[in-house]
């Protein structure tokens, strides 16, 4: 299977006070990259929005290898890597490269579930949009996800008392 990309370029907004592109700005990219794969798979944000459903990232984390700078084009690959047998537990690769030179700049890897909107819980996307996605993962790369994976997550929530703020 063809590997997916997504183009852009480092805008101005897109620096940190070191001239380079800043850490968030990989998160925007990387987001931008998996809304692209979607409409390259035939998924519009009008779809999720009628099957009131969207990508609730649970965990991202980033390997950068060299700096990106103002107008620089930059590829970004997108892989499923993981999914759960219903597809509701999904994992994104994400390789940003060089356009002109092919270097690469950073590797990210995304956590998530498909969340209900109107249910505010985790669940599983539409059939039809199941079929979509799986008609673009190459089946013998991707690793089966499950429960155990999304409870299996590195760290996990510790309430405070909140009068420790005062």
């Amino acid at each position: 299977m063809k590997p997916f990309f997504a183009e852009t370029t480092v805008r101005w907004s897109d620096l940190d006070a070191n001239m380079h592109l800043a850490n968030a700005s990989y998160m925007n990219f990387t987001s931008f990259a998996r809304i692209s794969f979607l409409r390259h798979c035939g998924i519009k944000l009008s779809d999720l929005a009628k099957y009131k459903i969207g990508p609730a990232v649970l965990r991202e984390e980033f390997s950068f290898f060299r700096e990106a700078y103002e107008g620089q084009e930059i590829m970004i690959s997108v892989t499923i890597s993981g999914n759960s047998e219903n597809g509701e537990i999904f994992e994104f690769e994400h390789n940003l490269y060089d356009k002109n030179s092919g270097t690469h700049i950073a590797y990210s890897r995304v956590f998530g579930v498909w969340f209900s909107m109107t249910e505010r819980k985790k669940m599983p996307p539409p059939v039809e949009m199941l079929e979509k996605l799986n008609a673009n993962i190459d089946s013998d790369l991707v690793r089966k996800l499950s429960l155990t994976d999304l409870k299996s997550l590195p760290v996990h929530p510790e309430n405070i008392d909140p009068k420790i703020f005062q």
